[in-house]
């Protein structure tokens, strides 16, 4: 018996043809029979720092009775030099949360993923309070169980009243250690079973974790960094994944 968690996040490696580039984590969103990776969009492309994969790879379990058993499944990031991923975008400007969509036929047969829907994100009688905890589910430097093919998980607190758009933005802070690879993690909060939706997966989905923060006018020499990481509101979701 594993954490049905751990089967909705996913490894991504992204390449220009078979150059590997980077290391990053995403998860599954479902929506009307139709299934969608989820992760950060600078993940997909940073034109700051010159990142533009062509492709992606996730890895995937095939073997519901032997988990170390898996593939790897490569996705286009391009069709006819159009861009086959929906980023998102909101009154302050540009939302750091892509989505692209999986096509289910295309699976191995059998794929053993559970995927994120509408009815797990927050709604007006969940309580999501400061202070409270949350996870950060995903592969930091590329960090995960190599046999098992299982993401890892960092705890966290909620920074900032969740709710508010931080500074106007659209995201909320959490209090956590992170590193690079784990741009595009969910980051989640569980809930018990009897109020679960979803029994099966009962956790509610907060946001996708992007980057860390820090203050550009802290000393280097005198001050740690802050420790606190941006997440954006993961109702993005059902505006990149509707029509």
């Amino acid at each position: 018996m594993i954490d049905s968690i751990l089967l909705v996040a996913t490894r991504i490696t992204t390449f220009v043809q078979q150059q590997p580039l980077s290391n990053a984590s995403g998860f599954f969103f479902a929506r009307n029979d139709r299934l969608f990776l989820v992760s950060s969009r600078h993940v997909l492309v940073d034109r700051p720092s010159h990142h533009f994969p062509d492709r992606i790879e996730i890895e995937l379990h095939v073997d519901p009775a032997n988990l170390a058993e898996s593939r790897k499944f490569s996705i286009p990031l391009y069709r006819g030099g159009r861009c086959l991923w929906r980023q998102g975008r909101d009154s302050a400007g540009d939302v750091d949360v892509a989505v692209i969509e999986v096509e289910r036929s295309a699976l191995p047969v059998p794929t053993l993923l559970r995927a994120f829907g509408p009815e797990h994100l927050p709604g007006c009688g969940d309580r999501v309070e400061i202070g409270g905890s949350v996870l950060v589910v995903g592969f930091p430097l590329g960090f995960h169980d190599t046999l098992h093919h299982m993401p890892v998980v960092r705890q966290a607190v909620l920074a900032s009243s969740y709710g508010l758009r931080f500074k106007g933005e659209g995201y909320f802070l959490t209090d956590a250690r992170t590193h690079r690879g784990t741009s595009g993690a969910p980051v989640v909060m569980r809930v018990t079973a009897a109020d679960a939706v979803d029994a099966g997966l009962p956790w509610l989905l907060l946001g996708v974790h992007s980057a860390r923060l820090d203050v550009g006018s802290r000393d280097l020499e005198l001050d740690e960094a802050l420790g606190l990481n941006c997440a954006w509101y993961a109702d993005i979701l059902m505006t990149l994944t509707a029509g």
